[in-house]
C-alpha cells in the first residue's frame, strides 16, 4: 500500500511520485466531501488538485490522522492491529507515540510550506489551460470504416488489430476460441472481438456497426466496423458517414471475390456508397491470402488489383492519390503490424497495414473554425454533432462524430430540430473523460436539460449561435447512378433518404432542371424524367424535420444518398 503523503514534506516532488501509486481518497465526515486521486491522471493534473488539497481547511483533520497511519505503515504493506501479533500490535503503538511527537504538523507550518510548492507548480487556472493545451496537442485521431462483401473478413481483420494493439489480452482470445470451437466455428474467434452481440457470433454475420479504439506510434483510431450483408446496408451508411478513411477488405478466395465483385455483390455497393458519403481515401486490403487456394499467389493478388482499379476510377477515386493496395491475412495477423516475411511472401515489398494507416494523409481540420476545413470565418465558431445514438446514464447521454467546431464541459448547445437547449455536464472520447473534443473525435456527451426520450437518431447537436437549418422540403442535385429495371425517375418517385445518421421516407416532387455531365451547366429544355446517368437538380420532401446544410457550406452534412430496394443514387443538397 502506498504511503499516504504529508503535507510537512519539504518537497513536493515525493508527494508525486508517493501519489502515482494507486488510489488515495480523503474524506471528511463533517462536511461529506469525498476526494479521488485517480493514477492515470497526467503530472499536470496531479500538481493542481494536490494544491488543492493543501489549500483546503476542510481536511486538515483527516490528512492528520492519515499521517498517524502512514506513520504506522511498512513497505510491504498496513499492519492490521486485529490481526498481527501482539508483539506488532505494541510495536505499532510504539510508532504512534512517536509520530505524535515528530509528526505533528500545524498550520502556520503548512502555510509556511506552501509558498515552495507555489514556486514549482503553476496556479490551479494555469494547470486547465496547459492540460487543455496538452489535449490539442495530442495524436491526430481518424474514424476507420471496414466495409465490403459479407464474409470478407472484416471483424477478424478488426479483432487482429485490436490484438495486435494491445488492446484484449491472451486470455480474452482462448475464451473466445473455445466459443467458437463449441459452435464448430474455429476460424471466427477472431471476429467475436469486434461482433459481441450472440445473434451475430451464431450467424457469423455483423448487424451493427461495431465500435473499437487503437493507437499507432502517431495516431489514434477509431474502428467502425461496418455489416457486409445487404439486409443491413442501412448500417453501413451511418458507419461510412462517420468515417475519415475506408478500409475495403476484399476475400482473396477462388470463388468469393467473384461474388462479392458481381453485380448486386456488396464490393460494388459499398464502394460506391463510401464514395458518395465522403471517405475520400481508401486501402483496399486482399485479405485471406493464406488461403490454399491461394497461398500468397501473386497471380491472383494482380488479377484482384487489375479488376477493381477500373471500377474504382469509374466510382471517382484518382487511384493514384486516394487508393492503396496491399496483401494481408486477418486470421494470422500477416502483414499487419509487422512486414511480410520475405519466406511467405518473396514478391511484395510495400507497407504493412499499421504502416499504410499511418501514412495516409486526410484534410487538417480547424477546431475553431465554424464548418470544419470548409469555411474560414472563425468569428461564429459553429458547432455540429450529428447524433448516431442515446441512452441513460446518470442523465442523457448522446453519441456521435463532432463534425465542426467542438465540444466542451460547460458549453450551452441546442438539439435540433427541436430546439431544445441543453448543457454539456460531461465529455467522453475513447471512454475517457475529457475537458474537450475537437473536429473529427467519437464522443459521448452526457447533457442537462433533456429527456433521453426526446432525442432521435438523426438530431444535431448545434451551436446556439449559428444552428443548423431543419427543413422539411429542399432542392437537391442528384447523380442517378442505378434505377430500378425498365424505371424512370420523374416526379412522384418515392426512396429512402440517408444523410449523417438520417433515415427517412422522402419523394420528389418536382424536377428543377437537367445538368449536361460534360458541361456542368443547365440544360434550357423543361426536364419531366431522366434515367440512369443523368444530373437533375430536384425538389425533395419529407415527412418530418431534418437537419442538413448546403453542401458548399458543408459537405458532411450536405452530401447524402437516396435508396430504392437496393439501388441508390450520388446525390447532395443545393
Amino acid at each position: 500500500m502506498a504511503e499516504v503523503p504529508l503535507l510537512g514534506l519539504p518537497s513536493l516532488c515525493d508527494v508525486i511520485v508517493l501519489s502515482f501509486d494507486e488510489l488515495v481518497g480523503l474524506v471528511s465526515n463533517k462536511n461529506f466531501y469525498v476526494y479521488e486521486i485517480r493514477s492515470e491522471l497526467n503530472p499536470l493534473k496531479w500538481m493542481g488538485f494536490l494544491l488543492y488539497l493543501l489549500k483546503n481547511p476542510y481536511i486538515e483533520e483527516e490528512v492528520r490522522s492519515l499521517q498517524l497511519d502512514s506513520a504506522a505503515s511498512e513497505i510491504n504493506g498496513v499492519i492490521n492491529t486485529e490481526d498481527a501479533r501482539p508483539e506488532e500490535v505494541e510495536k505499532v503503538d510504539e510508532m504512534e507515540k512517536d509520530s505524535n511527537d515528530k509528526v505533528t504538523v500545524s498550520s502556520q507550518e503548512v502555510q509556511a510550506e506552501l509558498p515552495k510548492v507555489k514556486d514549482k507548480v503553476p496556479a490551479p487556472e494555469d494547470v486547465e489551460a496547459l492540460v487543455e493545451m496538452e489535449q490539442d496537442n495530442k495524436k491526430r485521431h481518424l474514424n476507420v470504416v471496414f466495409i465490403g462483401h459479407v464474409d470478407a473478413g472484416k471483424s477478424t481483420t478488426g479483432g487482429q488489430i485490436l490484438f495486435l494493439s494491445g488492446q484484449v489480452d491472451d486470455r480474452t482470445i482462448q475464451k473466445y476460441e473455445k466459443e467458437a470451437k463449441e459452435k464448430s466455428r474455429e476460424s471466427w474467434y477472431m471476429a467475436y472481438i469486434m461482433d459481441t452481440n450472440e445473434e451475430e457470433r451464431v450467424k457469423g454475420k455483423t448487424v451493427e456497426v461495431g465500435r473499437a479504439y487503437f493507437e499507432t506510434e502517431t495516431t489514434r483510431f477509431t474502428i467502425l466496423d461496418a455489416p457486409g450483408h445487404k439486409s443491413y446496408v442501412p448500417n453501413m451508411i451511418s458507419g461510412a458517414s462517420q468515417a475519415d478513411i475506408g478500409v475495403l477488405v476484399i476475400s482473396a478466395r477462388k470463388g468469393e471475390f467473384e461474388t462479392g465483385y458481381e453485380r448486386g455483390g456488396q464490393t460494388r455497393e459499398h464502394v460506391q456508397l463510401a464514395k458518395t458519403l465522403g471517405v475520400s481515401k481508401l486501402l483496399v486490403v486482399v485479405n485471406k491470402m493464406d488461403d490454399p487456394t491461394v497461398i500468397w499467389s501473386k497471380e491472383r493478388y494482380d488479377e484482384i488489383e487489375s479488376k477493381m482499379i477500373p471500377f474504382l476510377k469509374s466510382s471517382g477515386y484518382n487511384v493514384k492519390k486516394d487508393v492503396q493496395f496491399l496483401p494481408l491475412s486477418g486470421l494470422m495477423g500477416a502483414n499487419m503490424k509487422t512486414r511480410l516475411d520475405k519466406a511467405i511472401c518473396p514478391w511484395w515489398n510495400g507497407p504493412c497495414l499499421f504502416e499504410a494507416l499511418d501514412a495516409i494523409e486526410v484534410p487538417p481540420r480547424d477546431p475553431n473554425g465554424p464548418l470544419s476545413y470548409w469555411l474560414a470565418a472563425p468569428e461564429s465558431n459553429a458547432r455540429m454533432m450529428p447524433i448516431i445514438d442515446k441512452f441513460k446514464d446518470m442523465g442523457t447521454v448522446v453519441m456521435g462524430k463532432v463534425e465542426s467546431g467542438s465540444v466542451k464541459e460547460g458549453d450551452t448547445l441546442l438539439v435540433m430540430p427541436n430546439k431544445t437547449q441543453v448543457k454539456v455536464i460531461a465529455v467522453y472520447c475513447d471512454e475517457n473523460k475529457v475537458r474537450r473534443a475537437g473536429p473529427g473525435e467519437n464522443v459521448r456527451v452526457r447533457l442537462s436539460g433533456i429527456d433521453d426520450e426526446d432525442i432521435l437518431s438523426g438530431f444535431v447537436l448545434s451551436s446556439v449561435a449559428r444552428p443548423i437549418h431543419a427543413v422539411a422540403e429542399f432542392d437537391a442535385q442528384l447523380q442517378i447512378l442505378e434505377l430500378l429495371d425498365n424505371a424512370i425517375f420523374t416526379a412522384g418517385y418515392k426512396a429512402v433518404l440517408h444523410i449523417h445518421s438520417v433515415v427517412e421516407e422522402c419523394e420528389i416532387v418536382q424536377l428543377l432542371q437537367q445538368i449536361d455531365p460534360k458541361t456542368r451547366k443547365p440544360l434550357k429544355k423543361k426536364v419531366l424524367f431522366v434515367k440512369n446517368g443523368a444530373i437533375v437538380v430536384c425538389r425533395v420532401q419529407v415527412n418530418n424535420l431534418i437537419c442538413i446544410e448546403k453542401f458548399l457550406d458543408f459537405a458532411q452534412l450536405g452530401r447524402f444518398t437516396l435508396r430504392t430496394e437496393g439501388k441508390f443514387l450520388n446525390s447532395r443538397f443545393n
